[in-house]
């Protein structure tokens, strides 16, 4: 692997619509080595199909078995040494929002982690979840250093979001059950990036599309990487990249050198 990575993750809400939109022209600017895609809303050979549209690139797809929903894809321009899709148990892994992709220095986790859903009917789940995807990720990061990295559909502090009063304990992604999820994977050795490089930057990776969120500002930290403290002087920047448009979500990025 090459001494200097560059990483972006995005959740584009549908890669079809997003083809229509720029994708190509965005991805060839951004150039990264690896890109990770949540909410695919395809099934793998829709997927493939546009993959077929960008060079120099591996293609890794996990979709759901409910079409147009969910589902996640990896796009990388070194061959991984393994890859792994979904974590293992049953009840998880319908719904295609997991990757794992071995590489030299690390494990690359590429996730889109369920809503909890309107009145938070699937919150009970979501608690499931967390613990069971915790408890995969310390398990890879027993055997090499992760990076993990996709849509976690939670603000962790009150920073994270604009409107953290009135959504406290009442929407999907801001409930104490979703805010202890995420602290228990930085209780586990885990390394929020972006809050390493920008302790109190107010900055957000989603809008609701509904409201002209975006247009306002009214946005939600959500989307992350996440590393292992034993490679986190590898990481050299952490950033969002609000500027780009396309999805209700905006890519972020991670650059290493190794």
């Amino acid at each position: 692997m090459q001494n200097n990575l560059k990483i972006i993750s995005w959740n584009v809400n549908g890669i079809r619509a997003i083809a229509k939109k720029g994708f190509y022209e965005i991805l060839k600017d951004l150039d990264p080595d690896i890109l990770c895609i949540q909410e695919t809303k395809a099934q793998d050979e829709d997927v493939l199909k546009i993959a077929e549209e960008i060079s120099g690139y591996q293609t890794t797809v996990n979709s759901a078995q409910k079409k147009g929903y969910s589902g996640t894809a990896v796009f990388s321009k070194q061959k991984p040494l393994n890859q792994n899709l979904d974590i293992g148990i049953n009840e998880h892994d319908e719904e295609g929002r997991v990757i794992t992709l071995e590489y030299e220095f690390f494990n690359l986790v590429n996730v889109y982690v369920p809503n909890s859903g309107s009145e938070l009917k699937r919150l009970d789940y979501r608690e499931q979840w967390d613990k069971d995807l915790l408890s995969y990720i310390k398990n890879l990061d027993n055997k090499k250093p992760v990076i993990f990295t996709g849509d976690l559909n939670v603000a962790h502090e009150p920073i994270d979001l604009a409107r953290p009063k009135e959504n406290y304990n009442k929407s999907a992604g801001y409930t104490q059950v979703e805010i202890d999820g995420m602290k228990n994977i930085l209780n586990a050795g885990m390394i929020d990036t972006f809050r390493y490089f920008h302790k109190d930057k107010i900055r957000y990776t989603f809008w609701n599309a509904r409201f002209k969120s975006r247009e306002r500002n009214v946005g939600w930290r959500i989307d992350y990487f996440i590393v292992s403290q034993n490679i986190i002087e590898k990481v050299k920047d952490a950033y969002i990249l609000d500027q780009i448009i396309g999805s209700d979500h905006c890519p972020i990025g991670i650059e290493l050198k190794f």
